[in-house]
């Protein structure tokens, strides 16, 4: 009963004038844009205290590589289907199947694993956990994540993501470590996913496995 008198209340209050027939209200949703900037998309990854690197597409190994060395990680599970010139000497490598269980991942030191695409203009990662991205649980329970981001991957916008993404896929979308804060505003990290993040952006050449479309406009 309640419900229904609010609402009586607020017709009652809005004249038949200002009313707009049912149906004639145009929304204008903002469109997918195209390609988006690898310096924006840089910067905005930044802002979430993600550590960024630029690599050539012959200098992603190396670029692994100090990411890894950065935080001591030496066991690190890598997915299938990630380009093998992308995995780093001297690191163990563990596999994923059969599937580690959650103690498992939590023991390893990191992840390294590519994206279906990233965005721009909020900094966000997007994985719809193909060939090189593996399954949810490698991106959220290692306290390390490290993205290969090819430059080839990155829209300008949300919109351009949703139009490239495929709906059947499982999609987990990444803006930063995980983080999160109580009512007083202490920041917690570490709590929903990996408390460190590592991006390297492939700016030249070819991506390789578990990045996406590089041929295309915008991926897939």
């Amino acid at each position: 009963m309640s419900r229904e008198e609010v609402l009586a209340r607020i017709a009652a209050a809005v004249p038949p004038s200002a009313r707009p027939p049912i149906g004639t209200v145009e929304r204008r949703y903002r469109g997918p844009s195209g390609r988006g900037s690898v310096e924006a998309f840089a910067e905005r990854v930044a802002d979430y205290r993600a550590t960024v690197t630029f690599a050539d597409a012959s200098e992603v190994r190396e670029a692994v590589a100090a990411a890894l060395g950065r935080h001591g990680a030496r066991r690190v599970v890598v997915p299938a289907g990630l380009d093998p010139d992308w995995v780093p000497a001297g690191i163990e490598v563990v596999g994923d199947d059969p599937p580690l269980r959650p103690a498992e991942l939590d023991a390893l030191d990191g992840v390294v694993s590519g994206c279906a695409l990233a965005v721009a203009e909020t900094g966000t990662i997007v994985l719809d956990h193909g060939p090189g991205q593996g399954r949810r649980a490698l991106s959220l329970v290692p306290d390390l994540h490290v993205v290969v981001v090819p430059a080839t991957s990155i829209v300008a916008g949300v919109p351009d993501a949703v139009a490239a993404c495929d709906p059947d896929r499982p999609l987990t979308w990444v803006s930063g470590p995980s983080a999160t804060s109580d009512i007083e505003l202490d920041r917690v990290e570490g709590v929903h996913g990996p408390r460190q993040l590592e991006v390297v952006v492939v700016t030249g050449g070819a991506g390789g496995a578990g990045g996406a479309g590089a041929d295309a406009g915008v991926p897939r």
